[in-house]
């Protein structure tokens, strides 16, 4: 190979790379068309177990492997990956009779995994294997064959890695989408193994977490003077203050913009009572709510602030956009 680059045009650089998607999307179109028997029963299998998975590969199949694990792990399937020469070397104890090996080879005679199947096999664990040949050596000792096979790689030389890497992707992907529904897991299952994520705040922070309480959330009774009002307004700094009325339920609500509308009346702060200025009810939200409901909410309405109202009316607390910027909910 020349240590000098070959200059290539950039025509030719673009029709080259369009070639490389159109083969790995036709390889990717022609796994759906070849899905059957083989793949409901590997994900019997897997459901049946009342192990692990353990996934297992060497070089490109084994980084399409490793990628595999975590995606089960993270939507529901206990998983983890096993680099098969490690698996020769101490490794395997890691597994059990309870569960099921899925071995990634395309050729199907890797010696690393064909070495580990007797024992694995021995031991009582159950075997899948996803290669691109149903004769090879790996194909034949599984339990379930998943056929991953290309008409050709995407590399011109048809020698690296590309279309049929792409292929066990989606294959994998595939199969850990079809456990995902059968185990029912849902959006919140999916954000408590996400809990450091922007969906795992999303789904698992609730208005309780994130809204002001006790003396922090502004609120005047229903009978006090607008200059009062203002006064509160001033000492919380959310720009609002909720009315409560004799029955400690929930009134109304007098934010910047009615002291806007307030100032444009030329209303006269002194003597003005903040019930006869104030919107009577406001938007409330319950505590429990997920705080992305209340971020929703405030976009929906063009509202900044929103009170938070237990069952019965009464104020609990209160939020504004700066609270949930705060806790990265929006």
């Amino acid at each position: 190979m020349s240590s000098t680059p070959i200059a290539a045009a950039p025509a030719h650089i673009l029709d080259l790379a369009r070639r490389v998607l159109e083969i790995e999307a036709d390889a990717v179109r022609a796994l759906a068309d070849r899905l059957g028997d083989a793949f409901t029963q590997a994900v019997g299998l897997i459901l049946a177990s009342r192990g692990r998975v353990i996934v297992s590969g060497v070089g490109k199949s084994g980084h399409i492997g490793r990628k595999f694990a975590a995606t089960l792990a993270s939507t529901g399937t206990p998983a983890y990956f096993v680099h098969a020469a490690e698996a020769a070397h101490g490794d395997l104890g890691m597994i059990t009779a309870d569960d099921v090996l899925i071995a990634l080879s395309y050729s199907g005679s890797g010696e690393e995994l064909l070495k580990i199947v007797p024992l694995i096999k021995r031991q009582g664990a159950r075997l899948i294997a996803l290669t691109g040949n149903p004769d090879s050596p790996l194909a034949r000792e599984a339990d379930v064959h998943l056929d991953g096979a290309v008409r050709e790689e995407a590399c011109p030389l048809n020698l690296a890695p590309t279309a049929s890497t792409t292929a066990a992707l989606a294959l994998t992907d595939a199969l850990a989408v079809a456990l995902l529904d059968a185990r029912g897991f849902g959006a919140d299952d999916f954000a408590r193994s996400h809990p450091g994520g922007a969906l795992g705040r999303r789904l698992l922070t609730h208005v309780s977490d994130v809204m002001r309480s006790g003396t922090a959330v502004p609120r005047v009774p229903e009978g006090a003077l607008l200059a009062d009002a203002l006064m509160e307004m001033t000492r919380a700094g959310m720009g609002m203050t909720a009315i409560i009325g004799d029955d400690g339920r929930i009134v109304g609500i007098y934010t910047d913009g009615d002291l806007r509308r307030s100032l444009a009346s030329g209303c006269d702060f002194g003597t003005a009572r903040v019930a006869d200025v104030m919107s009577r009810g406001p938007r409330t939200i319950a505590p429990e709510a997920l705080a992305v409901q209340a971020a929703e909410m405030m976009e929906r309405l063009r509202i900044s602030q929103l009170l938070v109202a237990d069952p019965a009316g009464r104020l609990v607390g209160a939020l504004n956009h700066h609270d949930l910027m705060l806790a990265k909910v929006i």
